[in-house]
């Protein structure tokens, strides 16, 4: 299993972002590690499919997919129970994983 934290170098939510995807995955039993992946410019955001900082995605797919026309440097927000945050909580990442890992 590959695990990925997409984000770029400056994005204020990827650190706090990583810390909850451990935690995650430590709840959810998985002991792989994180590979970081910095993207570099808007050329690199384009390449990767980039939907902002910070991106999860397990074996390539992101834990909350979305096609885009234009990719680029940007933050990520997400619906969190506590409101709209820059990182999804644990407990989403928990159920994003779960679904991935486990999808029946």
């Amino acid at each position: 299993m590959k695990v990925e934290l997409l984000y770029f170098d400056g994005g204020p939510c990827w650190q706090s972002g990583l810390q909850n995807l451990q935690s995650a995955q430590k709840t959810n039993g998985l002991d792989v590690a994180v590979e970081l992946v910095q993207v570099l410019d808007n050329d690199d955001a384009t390449r990767k499919k980039f939907l902002g900082s910070p991106s999860f995605r397990i074996n390539g797919v992101d834990l909350w997919h979305e096609e885009w026309e234009v990719y680029s440097m940007s933050c990520r927000v997400y619906a969190t129970p506590e409101g709209i945050k820059g990182r999804p909580s644990v407990f989403m990442l928990q159920e994003a994983i779960r679904r991935m890992v486990s999808p029946h």
